[in-house]
């Protein structure tokens, strides 16, 4: 049995990820306003992107991931840009910059750690640095 993991764009251009054993009956239902409460309220929605699984579980945990990621990284999925997933998984807090910036300029991992350290100024953050 194929089954599905699928995207959605919202009338509000929102995107909704969800999956199905039966991706003709799942779109005509959330067209009709039978499917998610998400999409009651945000038709008419239209598929745009799917991927096939043969177990519901494997669709149902790839429906997971998906949406936890980021509107970027879902479009490149949807645009086929596999090469930019893994840049646009990338973490991009606050401590990602300060220790890029720090490597940029050379610092000894000694160094980075203390600048990071008093840059955050939280004695809960703790800091894990490897350097290839």
């Amino acid at each position: 049995m194929v089954c599905y993991m699928y995207i959605l764009k919202c009338n509000d251009n929102t995107y909704y990820t969800g999956s199905t054993k039966n991706l003709e009956r799942r779109l005509s239902q959330h067209q009709n306003g039978e499917g998610a409460n998400y999409t009651k309220k945000r038709l008419p929605v239209k598929l745009i992107y799917f991927e096939e699984y043969n177990r519901i579980d494997e669709a149902f945990y790839r429906e997971k991931q998906v949406q936890g990621w980021s509107r970027k990284k879902k479009e490149a999925i949807i645009d086929k840009y596999y090469e930019k997933l893994n840049l646009l998984a990338e973490c991009k807090n606050e401590s990602h910059y300060l220790i890029q910036e720090a490597l940029k300029r050379r610092l000894s991992v000694v160094e980075i750690i203390v600048t990071v350290s008093t840059l955050i100024n939280n004695p809960h953050i703790h800091v894990l640095i490897i350097i290839p």
